[in-house]
């Protein structure tokens, strides 16, 4: 009888512990903060109720900041993954570092950064990519487009080459700042985001 006990304690603890690991984490901008919607209207929450409504388990932990940068994420993410101990790690950063023009190299580093860190946990990793305005200039948007693919690449983990696919530049689906998609838009970023997450849950 006691045998039983204990193994069945250690199938609790065992289960727990699954529990815990089956976490994915979103480091993201204000595009995953949701500026200026309700936080029930953004990609994060629906991506939390497809899971549910998919039959999978796993907890999203929103860990996306307004304004934030590939830097601020590489400073924030190693308290990040020792909090939340996620399985997935979703990295959608860049968009402001284009936005103030930094260094696409400067990029590179800071992402490459970021997914050896998430790696080094043993958590899989999806890059969101993004775009910029055409004013920005071609020589500038094509290197800055170019730092995620080639961060995918060189570390082996899935993009999605462009994460507003269908949504930047629809004016219906954008707010009046046209930068940050309206809350219609939401269900489609996480169409986007969809097949290349699914595998790795």
């Amino acid at each position: 009888m006691r045998t039983w006990w204990v193994t069945s304690a250690l199938v609790v603890m065992l289960w727990a512990q699954g529990a815990v690991a089956s976490t994915v984490l979103v480091v993201g901008d204000s595009i995953s903060a949701g500026l200026g919607l309700e936080t029930s209207q953004g990609w994060v929450n629906l991506l939390q109720k497809r899971l549910q409504t998919d039959g999978f388990d796993d907890k999203v932990v929103n860990a996306s900041i307004s304004g934030d940068t590939s830097a601020g994420g590489l400073a924030r993410l190693p308290a990040l993954l020792a909090e939340h101990k996620p399985s997935v790690v979703v990295i959608e950063l860049g968009g402001n570092d284009g936005l103030r023009g930094q260094p696409p190299g400067q990029l590179q580093q800071n992402l490459a950064a970021m997914v050896d860190q998430a790696q080094k946990t043993g958590a899989k990793v999806l890059l969101l990519g993004m775009r910029l305005p055409p004013n920005y200039g071609e020589r500038y948007n094509k290197a800055f487009a170019a730092t995620f693919t080639e961060v995918a690449a060189q570390k082996q983990v899935p993009l999605v080459p462009f994460f507003l696919e269908g949504v930047g530049g629809v004016p219906e689906l954008m707010q009046a700042d046209g930068i940050h998609p309206a809350a219609g838009a939401q269900s489609k970023l996480l169409d986007n985001a969809w097949p290349a997450l699914k595998p790795l849950l």
